[in-house]
């Protein structure tokens, strides 16, 4: 049994709708999965009121990002339907911010001689948040890039000419956040941080971290092994998914493609 615990919808930055999700998690025969748009909860309340009745278990979900020191780090938080109002004010302003970012990046593009309509770029958004991979794919729209993960790395990526910085929460935050909120926070894919964060992971579990995610596609095989014997040592729940975003990205587009065995959604289920 499987259970995939890491996707992304068209409410962020994915290709597929919650309704679209749970269908293709059905096909594929996954006993559970989770939904865990950037900052916003819309898709995975979407995807639990679909799977009533069927064959699956749905966990709500969100994707926090953080920074610890100069690193992107990514906090992953499991909740029931009961969602806190602070949580709920919290990712609210984290979107705004969002959307003022993405307009700075638009306006900083012009100054680099590529002019991408901001309407536009809503367009493309559609009900989802607006963030840089939807300004990515008007680039890839008109042509400047070839696609996604181009346009990250020449235009609107850290250091590149048409970077805007986040608004900055640190993984303590975010995971007091999502204690207080009654979730279960877990650090996601740290196959993919620079720095040695397991320095401080100690404080981040005083603070209620109960899991970390073992299985990842950007994991090798050995790391995703280190990272399940950390999570033995410390008493984490060792959890996993594809990290989902559809069909547009070069890699995370295959729904399913790594899971997490259910024992991991008993943990944070009884945790919830």
């Amino acid at each position: 049994m499987a259970a995939d615990l890491h996707i992304h919808t068209t409410i962020s930055d994915g290709t597929d709708t919650p309704e679209q999700i749970v269908k293709q998690a059905l096909a594929l025969g996954l006993d559970a999965i989770a939904i865990t748009d950037h900052d916003i909860m819309d898709g995975a309340i979407i995807a639990s009121r679909v799977a009533t009745g069927k064959n699956i278990t749905v966990l709500s979900g969100v994707e926090i990002s953080c920074y610890y020191n100069t690193d992107e780090v990514h906090i992953l938080g499991y909740f029931d339907q009961v969602v806190s109002s602070e949580l709920t004010k919290t990712l609210a302003e984290m979107r705004n911010f969002r959307w003022q970012r993405a307009k700075l990046i638009v306006e900083k593009l012009k100054h680099v001689g590529i002019n991408i309509k901001w309407q536009r770029i809503r367009e493309i958004a559609g009900d989802g948040s607006v963030g840089r991979p939807h300004i990515a794919d008007a680039l890839v729209e008109k042509k400047i890039v070839p696609n996604r993960e181009t346009a990250f790395k020449k235009y609107i990526g850290t250091g590149c000419p048409a970077y805007v910085p986040r608004k900055k929460i640190s993984p303590i935050e975010a995971i007091d956040l999502i204690t207080q909120s009654k979730g279960v926070a877990v650090l996601a894919h740290p196959g993919t941080i620079n720095s040695q964060f397991f320095s401080q992971i100690g404080q981040w579990i005083k603070h209620g971290l109960h899991g970390i995610e073992v299985w990842h596609p950007h994991h090798s095989v050995m790391q995703s092994q280190y990272f399940l014997n950390q999570a033995k040592a410390l008493d984490l729940i060792p959890t996993g998914g594809s990290d989902y975003h559809g069909l547009k990205h070069a890699s995370c587009n295959s729904l399913g493609a790594v899971t997490a065995p259910m024992e991991s959604v008993e943990r944070i289920i009884e945790l919830l």
